[in-house]
């Protein structure tokens, strides 16, 4: 008898204990725009250590995929997306608890495969004839930014409208996301591509060459984060955003290349 009643707090223990455990394990749901996959994974790994029993599960796509999901109702803790207009999109479709905060900012840089069979060392060169370009799809954010450049691009006198014309011309593919369009010019499927300084990670920087864009000609890529208003953990959302803009999480930005907004 008295075996069998030592037996039976065993399990009663055991089964508490398991309860108690899984209690605590916390699942963070988080919508995050394409380019943000290596730093994302970092921090989040880093994030899990500092939050035992929290799982960081993410849906990585383009910010306009992204935000048009939230419209629909799919579930999410947090959304980080990479321009402000498909953040705006996510709060007016009443998707977003509170202000949105900028926690990094981008630049855009021109690409060419390794071998580079177009001769592309500048920015012009892109409205040569016969250039195979990839870019994102309208509403990708590093369109959005790609277009204002362009636009920039109409005030000098070395560009202007025939070079929007040339350039649009030699467009051979719209990417649904950024990450698409540093692939296919790694892979040797298009002459040259549009993406972000931060696209150029180490398993494609062998594969292609990173060509700088003046600051002048430049299209400065902004990135709002934000908790979702019906989020199953609003504590663990804001803390995961908190660390985020701490001097760790501006630190792993700064190492995959994006500019931190911490103040100097």
């Amino acid at each position: 008898m008295k075996k069998h009643l030592a037996l039976l707090t065993m399990i009663v223990v055991l089964v508490t204990s398991v309860m108690a455990a899984s209690a605590q394990e916390r699942t963070l749901h988080v919508f995050a725009a394409s380019s943000l996959t290596d730093v994302f994974e970092d921090i989040a790994a880093a994030f899990e250590a500092e939050h035992p029993g929290t799982n960081v599960i993410f849906s990585f796509a383009s910010s306009s995929d992204l935000a048009a999901q939230l419209a629909e109702g799919a579930p999410a803790d947090v959304f980080a997306s990479a321009n402000t207009a498909q953040m705006n999109a996510a709060r007016e479709a009443g998707r977003i608890a509170g202000d949105p905060v900028i926690f990094a900012r981008n630049r855009l840089v021109l690409i060419a495969p390794a071998d580079n069979p177009a001769g592309i060392t500048r920015l012009r060169h892109l409205a040569n004839e016969g250039v195979m370009l990839v870019i994102a799809a309208p509403d990708v954010p590093v369109r959005t930014y790609t277009d204002a450049m362009l636009e920039r691009l109409l005030n000098y006198r070395a560009y202007g409208e025939a070079y929007r014309e040339a350039f649009m011309a030699n467009v051979v593919s719209e990417e649904q996301n950024v990450r698409q369009v540093s692939a296919k010019v790694a892979l040797g499927e298009a002459d040259a591509g549009i993406v972000y300084v931060s696209d150029v990670t180490p398993d494609i920087s062998d594969q292609v060459i990173a060509i700088p864009i003046p600051d002048v000609l430049n299209t400065i890529a902004t990135y709002p984060i934000a908790a979702t208003n019906d989020s199953a953990n609003p504590e663990l959302a804001q803390a995961f955003i908190d660390y985020i803009l701490s001097d760790a999480g501006q630190d792993m930005l700064v190492h995959w290349n994006f500019v931190s907004v911490r103040e100097s």
